[in-house]
């Protein structure tokens, strides 16, 4: 048996968490949030045979594509306390994927 622990973008949490109970895989939804640009993300646990890892990362791959996104940064000078935004290019989504081994499972 395998813990999945996939951390994927808030966007495209949803249409994960639909495709996986479609098909017949059960997860745990926890809001988390990333470190790089503070966005909310999800982290779904998903337990599942071995021979079933490949499946789930299958459907974590067709669901959690990258793309770019437009984000306002702030500059500016402190000592003056002058601010200004400027547009960055940054690629958002895809999915941060860890598999474990699980050397117990009960479910009560």
């Amino acid at each position: 048996m395998k813990l999945i622990i996939a951390i994927v973008n808030k966007d495209d949490s949803s249409d994960v968490a639909q495709r996986l109970s479609k098909s017949g895989f059960m997860s745990t939804r926890l809001s988390t949030t990333g470190g790089f640009l503070r966005a909310g993300n999800v982290t779904l646990l998903i337990g599942t045979d071995d021979e079933k890892v490949d499946e789930v990362i299958g459907i974590l791959g067709e669901c959690c594509s990258k793309r770019t996104e437009i984000i306002n940064t702030a500059t500016g000078n402190y000592a003056e306390q002058f601010f200004t935004t400027l547009p960055v290019e940054v690629t958002v989504g895809g999915a941060t994927v860890f598999v474990v081994d699980v050397e117990r499972f009960v479910k009560m």
